[in-house]
């Protein structure tokens, strides 16, 4: 912007600082060379020089002002130089009047600008042309319930939701450095093209933090994955939706939970993340219940169902398993029913404890079938001692599930792929495809507990796989 020449200050009279150097403004009025000051919250002050009324923001906003009172140097409408906040001696050299200020203190910081403070900021890119929205903007009729009107529009699933404004989205995309244009692909079952944008606005619906957003967008691109077949998924009449694991530091920088209630209520990073997940695939892809989303039952989970792992253990994390190094942060996305308990107080060796694991997986779906799903076993902190203290690794512990969940299964209508129905030498079947059977840790410190998490069909004709992608800033 063009400024006028000579001296340009910035202040507000709710600002100690400011109406400390209310002679220092008054001296270099009067000193001859142009001074030009912008009040922030009151035009009548300071009581000398050329006040312009800045109330609305403008020009701070536009000259990048964090802190007041700031000084500048204009020449030919360009600023050559800044100073923030008093220092005397800086404010001497920079006038060239060595005077100035006799009396005051040497030292004052200054206070935050009115147009950086929480709320004001993102108010002022919207208006002033930094930021624009690509989606469709809509008025709110006057008088109306901003949750209701979101509820009439359809974009709630069913519990309050957080109006996505403009200023609430400019703030989410903050949260990335990916462009809100950038297209993640199209989601079914509309097939609708999913932009940045669109994710932003489902996380601010979900309530969302915007350090959050770049998890978010990790999952809806391993949701819009062939391989995980989401349209399949929302099409099933099965109970499952999609679930998500977390990995790697963004857990601890999120303050996601893998401990206490990890499947549970009660954290704000698991619950809206995988919320905004489910959001979007409703108002982006049109994935709504009795309508595309054809599920003879759901279950809770569907409304978000999103944990991180506990990755302090000796086993290698579920990323790493999947190729994404442990020093780097990912989300894998399944296809998940409600999950089931598993209680076993008394095994202390691993054979006994796979002995009890393998007696409620044979159960999943139906005790005769097989092949008709891939499950999750998350292994509490107690379970998982039991195998770290007899050395058990990961593998070890997934080859023994395997092996003892073989059942003389039966074909009960699921169209499972021909191979999976192959009897071993023994004449039984395995329960559960290659591959489908992950193991993770997590849970509470108390309570010799593990969880099973089933899935929907494996992968063949349809189905589910599991998809994982590393979050990216």
């Amino acid at each position: 912007m063009l400024l006028p020449d000579g001296f340009v200050a910035i202040v507000k009279r709710d600002c100690p600082t400011c109406t400390l150097i209310e002679p220092v403004l008054a001296a270099l009025a009067a000193s001859g060379r142009p001074l030009t000051v912008y009040s922030q919250d009151d035009p009548t002050f300071p009581a000398t020089g050329h006040v312009v009324d800045d109330r609305e923001l403008a020009v701070s906003y536009r000259l990048a002002i964090e802190t007041v009172p700031t000084l500048l140097l204009v020449e030919d409408g360009v600023e050559t130089g800044r100073l923030v906040g008093w220092e005397r001696d800086e404010w001497r050299a920079f006038t060239g009047q060595d005077g100035l200020g006799e009396g005051l203190p040497g030292y004052r910081p200054g206070c935050g600008s009115r147009s950086v403070e929480p709320g004001i900021a993102e108010r002022l890119a919207v208006r002033h042309g930094e930021f624009h929205v690509r989606s469709r903007a809509l008025d709110l009729p006057e008088l109306a319930d901003d949750q209701e009107y979101c509820f009439e529009r359809g974009w709630s699933d069913g519990l309050p939701v957080v109006p996505p404004t403009a200023e609430r989205l400019y703030r989410m995309l903050k949260g990335t450095s990916r462009a809100p244009d950038e297209v993640l692909g199209r989601m079914p079952p509309l097939l609708t093209e999913v932009t940045v944008e669109k994710v932003a606005i489902n996380a601010v619906l979900a309530g969302c933090k915007p350090e959050y957003l770049p998890a978010v967008l990790a999952a809806v691109e391993a949701a819009l994955d062939p391989a995980f077949c989401l349209h399949g998924l929302l099409a099933t009449t099965w109970f499952s939706g999609p679930m998500l694991i977390v990995n790697g530091p963004v857990r601890r920088a999120l303050g996601m939970n893998w401990a206490g209630n990890v499947l549970g209520q009660g954290n704000r990073a698991n619950a809206t993340i995988g919320r905004a997940l489910q959001l979007a695939v409703r108002n982006i892809g049109g994935g709504k219940p009795q309508d595309t989303d054809m599920s003879t039952f759901g279950h809770p989970g569907k409304l978000g169902f999103c944990f991180a792992e506990d990755e302090d253990t000796p086993w290698t994390t579920l990323a790493e398993d999947r190729g994404v190094p442990r020093a780097r942060s990912a989300v894998t996305v399944f296809s998940a029913d409600g999950p089931i308990g598993c209680v076993d107080q008394k095994s202390r060796t691993p054979e006994d404890l796979i002995y009890s694991l393998a007696g409620s997986l044979r159960a999943i779906d139906h005790i005769d079938m097989v092949n008709a799903a891939d499950v999750v076993v998350v292994i509490g902190p107690e379970h998982g001692r039991v195998f770290d203290e007899a050395g058990w690794d990961k593998a070890r512990a997934t080859a023994a599930l395997h092996a003892a969940t073989r059942i003389k299964g039966r074909d009960l209508g699921m169209g499972t792929a021909p191979g999976a129905r192959r009897e071993n030498d023994d004449g039984l079947k395995p329960k559960f495809r290659a591959g489908g059977l992950t193991l993770v840790r997590a849970g509470g410190p108390a309570g010799l507990f593990s969880a099973l998490i089933p899935g929907w069909l494996m992968k063949g004709e349809l189905g589910t796989d599991p998809v994982t992608r590393e979050i990216r800033a």
